[in-house]
């Protein structure tokens, strides 16, 4: 049984999350495929697409908001992902959410429910401000970035109390544990193929390319 995100929740989840990022979590790629039509189930929530609809590829992340190797592939290698594949048309590309914790639920969280057109801008902003939140004290931080999209006192403190908005996605997490045995985060599928770890850019792009070349 899940409950709303707690002030001490977050708190707690940020002072482990503090010394594990230190250390970095050595990341492993293994390649197979799952079923494309099971993977493209929508959850309760719905995804949130970026990208034509009808683009020759489509790019499956699953990661959490605390994850190192999911701040720096947003970083660093997605906005040439974005520009070469996504603005191009042949790439579309969903974000799923995969909390290893109730801080990266409670940043998801926020994501969620700033609206579709606000998701992706605050998670962008949330992973390049990865350092100011990911802290003993993320509350302060964390209400900063959100007022700046818009959020009031009021309305940040009810998003983290929304239990129907953290059960769903508590189910997005547990539907990829269960049914498409994610380990780690990120975890991205190319049109079905397995792809772990945040990858460079040219290996990534070799893994787009074979399926835009097909």
């Amino acid at each position: 049984m899940t409950v709303p995100v707690t002030r001490r929740e977050l708190v707690t989840s940020a002072s482990c999350l503090v010394a594990a990022a230190a250390l970095g979590v050595p990341v492993a790629a293994r390649a197979d495929t799952v079923d494309m039509t099971e993977l493209m189930k929508p959850s309760a929530l719905g995804d949130i697409a970026m990208g034509k609809d009808d683009a020759p590829v489509t790019i499956v992340e699953y990661a959490s908001m605390t994850c190192t190797h999911c701040a720096h592939f947003s970083r660093e290698v997605f906005p040439k992902i974005k520009e070469r594949y996504i603005d191009s048309g042949k790439v579309r590309y969903i974000l799923r959410e995969f909390p290893l914790d109730p801080l990266a639920a409670g940043a998801f969280m926020l994501a969620r429910c700033a609206g579709n057109d606000k998701y992706y801008p605050i998670v962008e902003t949330l992973f390049e401000q990865f350092n100011k939140w990911v802290v003993q004290n993320p509350i302060p931080p964390l209400l900063a970035i959100a007022k700046q999209a818009g959020f009031t006192q009021q309305t940040f403190e009810a998003c983290l109390q929304n239990q129907k908005l953290l059960d769903g996605i508590d189910e997005v997490r547990k539907r990829g544990s269960q049914a498409f045995k994610i380990e780690s985060t990120p975890t991205f599928f190319v049109n079905g193929e397995r792809v772990v770890g945040a990858l460079p850019l040219d290996e990534f792009s070799k893994v787009i390319d074979k399926y835009i070349k097909a």
